[in-house]
């Protein structure tokens, strides 16, 4: 049964990294391919990963048995990415170091990037994997000025190349690092050796330094400000050995660790040199019954740190033996602690009482809310997550916390560009949770990675960026450190960052400005819809009211009608010429030129001719009936008189004008 359950835990871990490598999220599809292949994790990424940069080199396998975090039971410290700023390991290495980064095949068009030196100058080319060197040539000569006939660009691992040669043949690194010699033009002479030096100091140096034991070379860009003691600082992070056990081979016999590669006299601008582990002889001293287990610790895992001396403080101190009360400290964060909140404010007012009040701004918050401050806000104001998970039991626990966490340095720039988040994983239970938040927000890949971490390489300062689609963790930093490599990984991490924040902050513009313009137009619709409204509004308007009024001329005209009409079949009817009774005859012309003809009885009223003329469309209350001559107004006489009272007879010609 033990071995059943170790077999299944190996195959998890090889499952974990067969993901983060190949970049397969399904699950059942990664363990189809992996038995497919037996669980042989190497020929399963051979067969998923496009076969343009050929198959895994053989020395792949001897590098991933040694590298713990991936399958393997040694008691090496598993590796972190590389602290040199220049070196090839790309963010990923966090998540599967044993694979170099050469072998993962990114998004086509694949681009390499090269480091050109020519003399003092150092030109970067970035160029497309299926351009030919005559390419890089073309771009050098516009950037230096130098013929590409006079040109010769060295520093190919395959030795000199025609101009013809396609770059995606050669199966290169995305980063490379090359020279320009030009042998036919000759070289000013510098004005003294001060300025000679202080240009070297500025150049590049490519380390090639090959790990015997490891059967590995590692290719590492330094500036030549770099001291010798610097990069074997920097290499014992890549090989775990520490500096006092290194014995390297290559360098000039008259170096010193204090200077630097400049002034080294190594060749440039490459230099071989090797590196193994030196012999120790045993410890002869025996441990005191009292402290022997602080001096097993310090025997079997000693290569995991520098001596104390190296951080500012004694081995006592180191170890957490300052006092000898032994008193044991209150733990940073309770044990199955239901609230993540309460729990972070423990471990603040702890973590306080223990280091001092210079120490990073730690989030009180949970994991989910702490990446929300960090990774959703404006591009603008996105920072990097940093994840400190402290363990009480690890002997690095002290000296990081009062050393690299409380330096001024380390607060201000963590507090500038990160969101600080912290958990204890002391006890096993909140490691479990803590296991279970990383699996929910991050994928099972980067807990996977820290429950491969043993409890002497603690504490760890995961490094967090958020992504478009999903989190990346951009590097794991481990107890056995110093103040320098600590900064130095946070800004290189701040480099990666900063240029994808740029491009968010480039695709957030330029989606403001589209929903901008989406948004003006909207405005300009919505105004247009709204004057098209209120136009055709006042239409309805005017077209409602000339209904209204048409309605009321209509009523009125019918209402003239009627009583025209009436009017009409009130008249008397028209006398004969002839009759006993005297006739006045009256002719009555209207605006508009026609003439009313008709025969009155002299008796008859005035209302009567009023009453003929309305019938005819004329009412007296709109029109005046007047004579010729003397010009009178008939119709200011009295209704009631006779045609013979007012002289209308025997025959008159009036006409009908409108009042005033």
């Amino acid at each position: 049964m033990a071995s059943d359950s170790e077999n299944n835990m190996d195959r998890e871990i090889i499952l974990a990294d067969f993901q983060a490598c190949t970049g397969i999220d399904d699950i059942a599809e990664a363990i189809t391919l992996l038995e497919l292949n037996n669980w042989d994790l190497v020929a399963a990424i051979n067969g998923v990963i496009p076969q343009e940069n050929g198959i895994l080199q053989s020395n792949l396998s001897s590098v991933a048995s040694q590298a713990n975090i991936y399958g393997s039971r040694s008691q090496a410290a598993p590796e972190d990415p590389p602290a040199a700023p220049a070196a090839s390991s790309s963010s990923s290495s966090a998540f599967c170091p044993a694979l170099p980064s050469r072998h993962i095949v990114e998004r086509q068009p694949r681009m390499l990037n090269f480091r050109v030196e020519y003399r003092q100058r150092t030109v970067e080319v970035v160029i497309e994997e299926g351009s030919v060197v005559g390419e890089i040539k073309q771009i050098l000569e516009t950037e230096l000025q130098v013929p590409v006939s006079k040109m010769q660009l060295k520093g190919w691992k395959s030795g000199d190349l025609s101009d013809s040669i396609v770059l995606q043949s050669l199966h290169l690194p995305k980063n490379n690092s090359l020279y320009v010699l030009t042998p036919e033009i000759t070289p000013t002479a510098s004005t003294s050796q001060n300025s000679v030096l202080q240009e070297s100091l500025n150049q590049n140096f490519l380390l090639v330094i090959s790990h015997r034991e490891a059967q590995r070379d590692y290719n590492l860009n330094f500036p030549g400000s770099r001291t010798i003691q610097e990069v074997k600082r920097n290499v014992s992070d890549l090989i775990n050995i520490p500096v006092r056990h290194q014995q390297w081979e290559g360098w000039p016999a008259s170096a010193s660790d204090s200077m630097t590669l400049a002034a080294s006299g190594i060749s440039y601008p490459c230099h071989h040199l090797g590196v193994c582990r030196r012999s120790s002889p045993a410890n002869a001293r025996e441990p005191t019954e009292e402290c022997a287990d602080v001096h097993m610790v310090s025997d079997s895992e000693g290569d995991d740190f520098e001596d104390a001396s190296e951080f500012g403080v004694d081995e006592s101190e180191m170890f957490g033996m300052g006092t000898s009360t032994g008193c044991r400290k209150a733990p940073l964060m309770p044990e199955n602690t239901e609230n993540e909140v309460d729990a972070l404010l423990h471990f603040t007012a702890e973590f306080t009482t223990r280091y001092g009040e210079c120490h990073p701004v730690f989030f009180i918050g949970t994991l989910e809310a702490a990446s929300q401050e960090a990774f959703y806000g404006k591009a603008r104001d996105r920072k990097l997550l940093a994840i400190y998970l402290h363990n009480d039991e690890s002997v690095l626990g002290n000296v990081f916390c009062s050393q690299m966490m409380c330096a001024d340095s380390i607060v201000s720039y963590l507090s500038q560009n990160f969101i600080t988040w912290a958990w204890d994983v002391t006890k096993e239970a909140n490691k479990a949770r803590l296991l279970t938040m990383c699996t929910r927000h991050f994928g099972s890949v980067v807990a996977q990675t820290i429950r491969t971490y043993k409890t002497d390489q603690f504490p760890l300062l995961l490094i967090v960026m958020g992504k478009r689609t999903s989190n990346e963790v951009l590097n794991v930093i481990q107890g056995n450190t110093t103040v320098d490599e600590l900064m130095m990984r946070l800004m290189g991490a701040m480099e990666i960052f900063t240029a994808q924040q740029q491009e968010d902050i480039k695709d957030e513009d330029e989606r403001e400005a589209r929903e901008m313009v989406k948004r003006e137009q909207d405005e300009a619709y919505q105004l247009s819809l709204e004057a098209d409204r209120k136009k055709r509004e006042a239409q309805e308007r005017e077209q409602a009211e000339q209904l209204r009024l048409q309605q009321i001329q209509k009523e009125a005209d019918d209402e003239k009608e009627a009583i025209r009409l009436s009017l009409e079949h009130a008249l008397p009817p028209e006398p004969a010429e002839e009759g006993g009774e005297p006739i006045s005859k009256l002719r009555i012309r209207t605006p508009s030129g026609e003439f009313l003809v008709r025969r009155f009885l002299g008796s008859t009223k005035l209302q009567v001719l009023f009453d003929f003329v309305a019938s005819k469309g004329y009412p007296w209350e709109d029109f005046k009936l007047l004579t010729t001559f003397p010009r009178r107004n008939i119709t200011q006489l009295d209704p009631a008189s006779s045609l013979l009272e007012a002289k209308l007879f025997p025959q008159e010609t009036l006409f009908l004008e409108a009042k005033e």
